[in-house]
């Protein structure tokens, strides 16, 4: 079934979602999308379900037709911090508030979780990346800009292997953290089930 670009057409929705969330290193990453109700896009889906190959094609078509696009970032010191859950709706916050050539009406949030941004209404939707076309959208932005900083993190670190597990807790990179130890990139305190906090600010 085709995804859809918005739920209400004529409404200013961005679908928001993070990429990250899993990982043992490297920052938490959002994005926030505004597409028209005509985007079409054969290849958009659940950027889970997509290739690399196909996923970095699609950016700049992405970056070209939406109405409006921003990235948001939570440093591991962040994510020390306010917890990976907090940290994820703090980085699409910050998304959000990076939207520059207009506002939108209505947040279309990928997962069960969200703070409610204090001007905007929202709808969590569970695999929201595979329903709407603005989440999906959201999720490759996101998804190809940290891979994009893991990369670059990894010539720093080369030891732990990030340019191919992007800070995802492989063998490798479990290995390697057992030899090397933990790099100022690792986040310290991650939580298997953490708590969601109101009480933070963006």
């Amino acid at each position: 079934m085709a995804l859809s670009a918005n739920i209400i057409k004529g409404r200013l929705e961005a679908g928001c979602d993070e990429a990250g969330r899993g990982c043992l290193a490297g920052p938490v990453v959002a994005a926030a999308v505004i597409l028209p109700d005509d985007f079409n896009c054969p290849l958009l889906t659940d950027s889970k379900q997509m290739s690399e190959k196909n996923r970095y094609k699609i950016r700049p078509f992405i970056l070209e037709h939406a109405i409006d696009s921003a990235i948001g970032i939570c440093s591991p010191e962040e994510i020390d911090e306010f917890n990976i859950l907090n940290a994820s709706i703090m980085a699409m916050h910050k998304a959000i508030n990076g939207l520059k050539k207009q506002t939108p009406e209505f947040l279309l949030i990928d997962g069960n979780r969200f703070k409610p941004h204090e001007k905007i209404p929202h709808e969590c939707f569970v695999k929201g990346d595979g329903r709407y076309l603005s989440i999906a959208a959201a999720s490759v932005l996101a998804k190809t800009y940290r891979d994009d900083l893991m990369v670059q993190y990894d010539g720093q670190f080369p030891d732990y292997q990030w340019k191919k597990n992007k800070g995802y807790p492989t063998k490798a990179h479990r290995d390697a953290i057992a030899k090397c130890g933990i790099t100022p990139l690792h986040r310290k305190s991650f939580r298997q089930a953490p708590q969601l906090k109101m009480d933070f600010d963006v």
